[in-house]
């Protein structure tokens, strides 16, 4: 019997309002991998719409939890980080990957810092070169077009988007370092959403999208990625996993909406794990 996969998921606590390792831990887990945290900060809720939340900075903590692992000889089949609150963070992040990258591991960035055209109100203009830095050192990227953008010193436009303008961006985020890019939030219509996707070593393109749903819903690229990484780690391609993924996210979505949750909630994607389970054991 083969020893079970570990992941070593890499973000922040947010204790209400379903997103970062409150989502990547159930999700990654459903998938039999078992997952390790490396917590970044605690906060009373995410600080999508929620005021007056409480927030403490774990920075101080991290390498001396990285320290004690180091005397347990234990490695990682993948790391996956996400929001990533300061300068400091993203350059003791840069470390880990050098302490536990091997010749089979999967690092996994989702750059999380803007939306919409948009930074987030705690990130200056420097942040997206920070960001970028560590990027270039993942195997695999999931930025959303925002994210990417930025990275990348590119022109943002709203969707509907040109194949030409989505595969371009996909290309430059290859060239970057990555091998596997994966781009959020894409639109070739006024009535899908989806992902493309790119794969440097086989030189393949791919898109998966389902119908938009009307409205904004936290925590769904939180979502996204730990369904994305889970089926990454099961085998599966990457437009395989895409496609598990953005499948997994909008019937969250669909869950959510139909009973008309408070958005700031986050999804119900709780319901839906055993059936990605079902899908990740074939």
């Amino acid at each position: 019997m083969k020893r079970q996969k570990r992941v070593l998921a890499i973000h922040d606590i947010s204790c209400f309002g379903k997103c970062s390792l409150t989502v990547a831990l159930p999700i990654i887990s459903a998938a039999g991998v078992e997952c390790t945290v490396l917590p970044t900060a605690v906060l009373s809720t995410h600080t999508g719409g929620f005021t007056d939340f409480t927030f403490r900075d774990l920075t101080e903590d991290i390498m001396p939890i990285i320290n004690h692992w180091k005397t347990l000889n234990i490695g990682y089949d993948a790391i996956y980080t996400g929001y990533l609150g300061s300068f400091e963070q993203i350059g003791i992040v840069s470390e880990i990957f050098d302490t536990y990258r091997t010749k089979d591991s999967i690092i996994l960035v989702d750059p999380v810092m803007a939306d919409n055209g948009k930074l987030y109100g705690a990130f200056g203009p420097d942040f997206p070169k920070e960001m970028k830095k560590l990027a270039s050192k993942a195997d695999a990227v999931v930025p959303n077009i925002t994210e990417a953008c930025f990275m990348l010193d590119k022109e943002y436009k709203e969707g509907p988007y040109t194949k030409q303008y989505i595969d371009d961006l996909l290309l430059s985020l290859a060239q970057m370092g990555p091998d596997k890019v994966v781009l959020t939030g894409v639109s070739y219509n006024d009535k899908e959403l989806g992902a493309a996707t790119y794969d440097k070593k086989t030189n393949e393109f791919g898109f998966y999208a389902r119908n938009k749903i009307e409205g904004y819903f936290h925590g769904t690229g939180d979502v996204f990625g730990s369904a994305l990484l889970s089926a990454m780690i099961r085998g599966k391609s990457l437009i395989e996993s895409a496609t598990v993924a953005v499948d997994f996210t909008v019937e969250s979505i669909i869950r959510t909406y139909n009973v008309k949750t408070d958005v700031r909630f986050g999804v119900n994607f709780e319901e839906g794990l055993q059936k990605l389970a079902e899908i990740l054991k074939k």
